[in-house]
């Protein structure tokens, strides 16, 4: 078995009224919700777990740090870590859960993913086939072609690390509630009654990135969750801390390679089931 066989599960059966539904097929389970927004406890799986949503921004939060992605993302989240997830506006939520032992390569760390149209195409026929059988050697082909298509390749870096020490992650959560505050690195040493060079040992040695870059990535997860939201660049910008639109995009090129109107741009949306 590739997958685990969800024990208890009957096809279609919903677990709480207001909760995500939980359907099986013989090979897998698919965690299912379509929602304005939503946002789980902190909690562990004993499977790993592949986070996906068909339309939305989701966010995934653990103890070093949160991995925002679009629909052209997914967030890998090996077993046994403790998390949590939320989602930006309106979603399409899908996660596999999967068993890592059989699954080569996988890194021991959550991981952005991605999603490529025949992967997309995959995990929308899994959930369906969860809800609509049509044979097991049909499941196990379909399961394994997703296997082969999922790859953990370096992708773009959709990630803000947190640090562990406890002043300098409180800080690191002023900045990230107010992305469009102007702090400069004077003012953010005298923050922590550091000097300058050692605040900055500080930061990347907990980080592992300067404090300008990380400060950078926070807004620009900020605004993947506004854009997905369908706000306008100017009004992100702004909300960023950006002077300008062209600014903005200006960074969010430089960062992820497209404009933001190209980054979001993605097939239409499919409900699965």
């Amino acid at each position: 078995m590739i997958l685990l066989r969800a024990s208890g599960i009957h096809r279609r059966k919903r677990i709480k009224p207001g909760m995500p539904e939980k359907t099986a097929t013989d090979r897998i389970v698919v965690v299912s919700r379509d929602a304005h927004c939503f946002a789980s406890a902190r909690h562990t799986h004993q499977q790993a777990q592949l986070i996906y949503a068909i339309s939305g921004v989701v966010s995934v939060t653990t103890a070093d740090g949160t991995w925002v992605v679009p629909p052209s993302r997914a967030v890998w989240v090996p077993a046994g870590i403790e998390h949590e997830t939320k989602s930006h506006a309106a979603v399409q939520f899908r996660a596999l859960l999967i068993d890592p032992a059989e699954v080569k390569g996988i890194p021991g760390v959550c991981a952005v993913v991605e999603v490529t149209p025949l992967l997309r195409e995959l995990i929308l026929r899994l959930a369906a086939l969860a809800e609509r059988p049509r044979g097991a050697e049909f499941e196990r082909a379909v399961t394994r072609l997703l296997l082969l298509e999922l790859s953990f390749l370096p992708v773009e870096p959709l990630n803000l690390p947190f640090p562990r020490h406890a002043k300098l992650a409180r800080f690191c959560q002023w900045i990230q509630n107010d992305p469009a505050r102007a702090v400069a690195l004077e003012e953010a040493a005298g923050a922590l009654h550091m000097s300058r060079s050692s605040f900055m040992r500080l930061f990347r040695r907990e980080v592992g990135v300067s404090f300008a870059h990380w400060r950078q990535q926070a807004r620009l997860l900020h605004a993947l969750s506004l854009l997905a939201e369908g706000q306008s660049i100017l009004n992100v910008a702004l909300a960023c801390g950006y002077d300008s639109p062209s600014a903005f995009s200006a960074m969010f090129r430089r960062s992820l390679g497209r404009s933001p109107s190209e980054y979001f741009a993605s097939p239409a949306a499919i409900k699965g089931g």
